[in-house]
């Protein structure tokens, strides 16, 4: 059995029917420069539950493909996002 990937990210949409987009920031080094980046990635994933709102944080895992940009599972609600 394969260990799955999991991934700490930020909601940025949830217009969806159980689908939020989820954006994971990592720092990476320039190869030329040697600064320091901040770049970020786009996680289509499944929320069951329709639990997750945009700005909360959020941990993902690897899943089977469940559509055609969907691989990723909601596994549980790292913080809510505070009310403005």
């Amino acid at each position: 059995m394969s260990v799955k990937a999991q991934l700490t990210g930020t909601v940025v949409s949830d217009k969806m029917d159980k689908t939020v987009i989820v954006t994971v920031e990592r720092q990476t080094r320039h190869e030329v420069y040697g600064k320091s980046q901040r770049r970020t990635s786009k996680f289509v994933a499944h929320d069951e539950k329709n639990e997750a709102k945009v700005g909360d944080t959020v941990a993902i895992a690897e899943s089977r493909p469940l559509s055609r940009r969907k691989r990723w599972v909601l596994t549980r609600v790292v913080a809510k996002a505070s009310q403005v």
